[in-house]
């Protein structure tokens, strides 16, 4: 993203020798992958189809909208980490004990409820590309294990680079989609206009997907991964904002591509599927009969590679925001940039307790299905973490907190408020949604 802070000052938390890029450059970018590896998992792709399904093309400039509101998120909590040297929960926690209960009650029960559907959306594409191997239940067991294994044992330079192979794979297979259902190119850029469609709840429809557009908790993260790398000071601040653009301009293309192959094969053929994660076996038995084997199996492959990438990317991402949070929590007062850098962070027992926690205990959720109450509570600090995420950041980078030259400029500022207003709404929609009368 540009630089929102309209500053050109290249100044802000002191640089160690050796530490300032000579320039800002492609060969440096790898967080930004991550993210949006981590961040369009499966999910966001079947929304995307089916708003493709539903309205066409209509909406696709709000696909393009929400990429351009998660650049500013991502770009706020990178900026964070650069200009201060300390670390967003670290902020969080400085404004008060508000922010860490909710933290930890947030990463307890999210972390439980998620653990179980990160490996169960894992096992679903191999168990399609396998039927007859074992049940779903042992397969979501199996990618639980091999992302903890994969995790423990491998610091992030090697984390990275499986992301990046992976997200090659994601790429491949979206594009290739989204050519081999020939798209209306005439009617893909009329859907750049800002048109909402004729249809009941569209407001709320569209505002949907530019909230689901790669938005959850791995933006909170891409501060954590921007450290991890290396970058320590805001002498990487330019190369930060390179690695985020790359970030979601893929994330745009794999939600475009998809978004095309929802208008022209489901939505010009009338065929309806299903939400969540089957309505994608679902497309790949259509692809299968429309073009052959050969296409349903590289959309299974794709489908694996988008739904591994968010479990792995979980795996690694929150566990180091836990493990920073409960550091901050035995006493370190100020949880520093360069902790992360080090790898310490990875290798500590809080890192790993978290790993733990997500792939241990959300094992009994493949087995007995979802708790109800669970899964209210779970919607609703879901819906609530990321107007938290971009009001806080709103409130951190408009205060003394943060060295003046690296503080918001008004396109930050009205990019933040937006996302807030944006998520605000999102979350008092999805809370009012909850079948409270049988929760009690």
């Amino acid at each position: 993203m540009a630089d929102t802070t309209g500053n050109t000052q290249d100044i802000g938390a002191k640089d160690g020798p050796g530490t300032r890029p000579s320039r800002s450059s492609w060969r440096h970018i790898g967080p930004g992958i991550v993210v949006a590896a981590t961040g369009v998992g499966a999910g966001d792709l079947v929304a995307t189809l089916i708003a493709g399904s539903n309205f066409g093309y209509t909406l696709l400039w709000a696909a393009v909208v929400g990429c351009l509101v998660k650049i500013s998120l991502a770009e706020a909590c990178g900026r964070w980490h650069l200009s201060t040297g300390r670390t967003l929960f670290d902020g969080w926690a400085a404004l008060g004990p508000w922010t860490t209960w909710f933290f930890a009650v947030y990463a307890v029960i999210w972390g439980f409820v998620y653990g179980a559907a990160a490996m169960s959306s894992s096992a679903l594409p191999l168990q399609a590309l396998f039927p007859s191997v074992m049940d779903l239940e042992y397969w979501g067991i199996a990618c639980g294990l091999v992302g903890l294994v994969f995790v423990w044992f491998n610091k992030y330079a090697v984390f990275e680079k499986v992301m990046t192979v992976l997200v090659g794979v994601m790429f491949v297979v979206t594009v290739y989609l989204a050519f081999r259902v020939t798209p209306n190119l005439g009617d893909a850029f009329a859907g750049l206009l800002p048109v909402l469609p004729d249809a009941e709840d569209s407001i709320l429809n569209t505002l949907g997907l530019i909230g689901g557009v790669g938005g959850t908790i791995t933006l909170a993260a891409y501060g954590y991964w921007v450290n991890a790398k290396g970058w320590t000071g805001s002498g990487w601040m330019k190369v930060m904002r390179l690695d985020n653009r790359v970030a979601y301009i893929t994330t745009g293309i794999f939600v475009v591509a998809m978004l095309f192959v929802g208008a022209e094969l489901l939505h010009s053929a009338n065929i309806a599927i299903s939400g969540g994660d089957q309505g994608l076996i679902q497309l790949g038995d259509i692809l299968e009969d429309r073009y052959g084997a050969t296409t349903g199996t590289l959309f299974l492959v794709g489908f694996f590679a988008a739904s591994f990438t968010s479990l792995i990317g979980v795996w690694h991402g929150v566990s180091l925001m836990f493990a920073d949070f409960l550091a901050r929590q035995r006493g370190e007062r100020q949880a520093r940039a360069d902790e992360l850098a080090s790898g310490r962070r990875e290798r500590s027992w809080t890192f790993r307790a978290y790993l733990l926690w997500l792939t241990f205990p959300p094992m009994i959720l493949l087995f007995q299905g979802e708790p109800f109450r669970l899964i209210i509570i779970y919607g609703v600090l879901g819906a609530a973490f990321m107007p938290f995420l971009a009001l806080t950041l709103l409130w951190l980078l408009n205060s003394s907190r943060t060295p003046r030259e690296w503080r918001n400029g008004y396109l930050s500022n009205g990019m933040l408020t937006v996302a807030g207003l944006l998520f605000l709404v999102l979350a008092v929609k999805q809370i009012w949604d909850q079948p409270w009368s049988e929760f009690f």
